[in-house]
């Protein structure tokens, strides 16, 4: 495909966004003043003012960057920068509401395409959609680029390569526990969870699919079993400590369960993951993970009920937009444990940290690095069109960037 550049960042004016271009900058420069790696990229989306105000805020140097004009619903005018691109990285959100005109753009034109979703229901619908003509047009589909779900779906990818080199058989068994984060919710993944949940409120059908955790394995799978689902705060063995549910564990599951079977059922036909959040050890540990619990319940309770949700978008939840400083992105981090187990009960555990606040600053490095991996590192010939997830479109070759590069760390523990 003959094209003018390698990554189109389209809404590239939206919180997200403007911290993918800034990394972009930092990292790859502009055609003219190149960084130390090669990449070409320009930013799209519906405003030429506020792309302007963008560029302006990025430097002198940007000032020769070219504005794409296109908006999420002119169809002609998302293939058109389509065309212009291998791989177009999108952050308009939320997706359900916003985002199927690019999709059918890209799988139309046969272009890559990269994006940071959480919403389960949306990839479902689009994988129904769209799957085969990205098959027959060559377009690489991978959703979940960003905290949602790179560092789950990498690192049971990762501790997976470790069983295979260890015990000469990938782990049957996975937890994910989230030791540590620290960082302010973001706008747009919260506008995507209430809208996630409003749906389901009205929709007996969606609610089922929810509570699938194969939900994203299309077509389904003819052997299940069984998967844990932290729920409620309860003891865990495993880490000797209380646990939570961890909300992104919605879509990070999913995705994880979709790595194996696109792969050929690498971890297992019997493969069981789960995540959850660590609250601490003893009767204080107990307490923690109960009001965690508690106050997470009553959160999705509220939103579902429109005057409670109406109250909570107007006066509580952080606008789409809307994010903490750059101080605060930085002062951010994220550190998940991981526990595998094979069948006749060995045992391994990895950790995967990030070292910036997991819904900003980690994710705009995340997003970064998956696109120019996907326009540079894996060729056509080497990956077929359809859709994928982060570790079966990249695997090494992006735990590579992610930890030379966007400040990810992929470690074995000796306990």
């Amino acid at each position: 495909m003959n094209t003018k550049f390698d990554v189109v960042v389209f809404g590239a004016t939206s919180f997200v966004g403007k911290i993918l271009c800034a990394y972009l900058m930092r990292e790859f420069g502009t055609a003219t003043k190149p960084g130390a790696r090669k990449l070409s990229w320009t930013v799209a989306g519906r405003s030429r003012s506020k792309l302007q105000e963008l560029l302006t805020a990025l430097g002198p140097d940007a000032a020769e960057i070219p504005c794409i004009i296109a908006d999420a619903a002119d169809d002609a005018a998302l293939k058109q920068m389509c065309r212009q691109t291998r791989v177009v990285v999108s952050t308009v959100g939320p997706y359900a509401l916003y985002g199927e005109p690019l999709i059918r753009a890209c799988v139309e034109t046969g272009t890559d395409y990269c994006d940071l979703t959480g919403e389960p229901q949306w990839i479902r619908r689009m994988i129904r959609a769209h799957a085969d003509q990205a098959a027959a047009s060559g377009a690489r589909i991978v959703h979940c680029c960003g905290f949602d779900s790179i560092p789950s779906d990498l690192g049971v990818w990762f501790l997976q390569q470790q069983a295979l080199t260890h015990f000469g058989e990938p782990c049957s068994a996975v937890k994910m526990r989230v030791k540590a984060m620290r960082g302010a919710p973001s706008g747009g993944t919260v506008a995507s969870m209430v809208n996630i949940v409003r749906e389901a409120a009205t929709d007996p059908a969606l609610r089922k699919e929810l509570s699938n955790p194969y939900s994203l394995v299309i077509p389904a799978p003819s052997t299940t079993v069984r998967q844990a689902n932290v729920s409620t705060a309860s003891f865990d063995k495993d880490f000797r400590a209380w646990v939570a549910p961890f909300v992104m564990a919605a879509i990070n599951t999913r995705v994880v369960h979709r790595s194996n079977a696109v792969s050929g059922l690498v971890y297992g036909a019997k493969f069981r993951y789960d995540e959850a959040m660590l609250m601490g050890k003893g009767f204080a540990g107990r307490i923690r993970a109960t009001s965690f619990a508690a106050g997470l319940g009553g959160f999705l309770l509220a939103t579902a009920i429109a005057p409670t949700r109406w109250l909570l978008e107007k006066t509580v939840l952080p606008a789409p937009g809307a994010g903490p400083s750059r101080a605060a992105q930085e002062k951010g981090f994220f550190d998940f444990r991981f526990v595998g187990r094979t069948d006749d009960g060995r045992e391994l555990r990895i950790k995967v940290t990030g070292d910036r606040d997991p819904g900003y600053g980690s994710t705009g490095k995340m997003l970064g690095e998956a696109a120019a991996c996907l326009a540079h590192d894996v060729s056509k010939a080497d990956l077929a069109g359809g859709f994928w997830t982060p570790s079966t479109a990249m695997g090494a070759k992006l735990v590579d960037r992610l930890t030379h590069h966007a400040g990810l760390t992929f470690t074995l523990l000796d306990d």
